[in-house]
């Protein structure tokens, strides 16, 4: 059975690079980061710098649990390789599978994903994302991230009823965790008739 106590898990995804994210886009990071910690959920980043870092770092400063999703083999290459922080990490899972292959396992670690500013890696994880059919966050801000994903579901010509756009980074935490406790409880439900058959 499905513990309904655990902790959502939320990952942030964004660019690692943040320079075309406009003015303020770090500190909405940052705020995300509390939202999600404050919010009771477990938040969980590729483990790198930018939008990614800063909301981890946000999570951190209000006490929540922090996973990172390495691209790299193990510690030395995470930093020397790749150049990419340890900081406000609780725990780094090393995947040694590059980005792309670290998108995956990075997607398929959270129960829902929040999409912030970002550029292809984080179109990436949200085609991962949309495909597995879960729980999706667009945080709207000065970036053009959310059109592009928008754009992306229209010409894609698939609906979806688990994408949900805010601009307030707590609201959309508490929408993004009520869809996730929302699909545990079906599953719940499911399993048990299941179990009745």
């Amino acid at each position: 059975m499905y513990p309904l106590q655990q902790k959502p898990i939320i990952c942030v995804s964004g660019a690692a690079e943040t320079g075309h994210c406009g003015e303020g886009a770090m500190n909405i990071a940052f705020k995300l980061g509390e939202a999600i910690a404050k919010n009771d959920c477990i938040i969980t980043t590729g483990a790198t710098t930018g939008f990614p870092a800063w909301s981890a770092a946000g999570a951190k400063k209000a006490g929540g649990f922090s996973l990172g999703v390495s691209p790299a083999a193990n510690k030395l290459e995470h930093i020397g390789n790749y150049r990419l922080p340890t900081e406000d990490m609780d725990y780094i899972f090393y995947t040694g599978f590059g980005f792309p292959g670290r998108d995956l396992l990075l997607v398929r670690s959270a129960e829902a994903v929040i999409f912030g500013c970002g550029r292809i890696g984080t179109i990436h994880e949200f085609t991962v994302a949309f495909e597995e059919s879960m729980p999706i966050g667009i945080l709207e801000g000065t970036w053009e991230t959310d059109e592009v994903i928008r754009e992306i579901i229209s010409k894609g010509n698939r609906p979806s009823d688990f994408v949900v756009y805010d601009t307030d980074p707590d609201r959309l935490v508490k929408r993004v965790k009520e869809m996730v406790l929302n699909r545990r409880e079906e599953i719940i439900r499911r399993a048990g008739s299941w179990r009745d058959d």
